[in-house]
């Protein structure tokens, strides 16, 4: 299957690398999971979209506020297991796109699907917040 056009919103299968294992000197992410466009800001010159992209994960957030549950009925929708999940404002990883690390998930496809509109702004809103109080890490794939 070919890529998707990256928009933010859209939730992706991608290899995402931690703040912590980048600090550890870590290079590729260690698992492959849905992470959802934040930004995708086209480049003039080479054709290439800065991406940002958030993490979900199982693991229930040590910050409240650094997280955002996904309703059962969005991971649903998206396809995700039965678990519940959580998108992290505080880690982002930055890339060109489409990047080494979009994966493709076992039927082929890369995408997941969209995150609802009300839980994009959230999770936009809340990642801006934290960033007024330096509370995100940013790692930049391209480095």
């Amino acid at each position: 299957m070919t890529l998707p056009v990256p928009k933010p919103g859209l939730v992706i299968r991608y290899s995402f690398l931690w703040s912590t294992e980048h600090d550890r000197g870590g290079i590729e992410g260690t698992k492959d999971r849905p992470c959802a466009i934040v930004v995708a800001t086209p480049r003039d010159t080479d054709g290439h979209i800065h991406t940002i992209v958030a993490p979900i994960t199982h693991s229930p957030p040590p910050d409240n506020s650094a997280s955002i549950e996904i309703p059962p009925a969005v991971c649903r929708a998206l396809d995700l297991d039965g678990g519940r999940h959580w998108l992290r404002l505080d880690e982002l990883n930055r890339f060109l796109w489409p990047g080494f690390d979009v994966r493709p998930r076992s039927d082929g496809s890369y995408a997941y699907g969209m995150l609802p509109p009300a839980l994009f702004e959230q999770l936009r809103r809340g990642i801006l917040q934290l960033q007024q109080t330096r509370k995100t890490r940013v790692v930049n794939r391209d480095d």
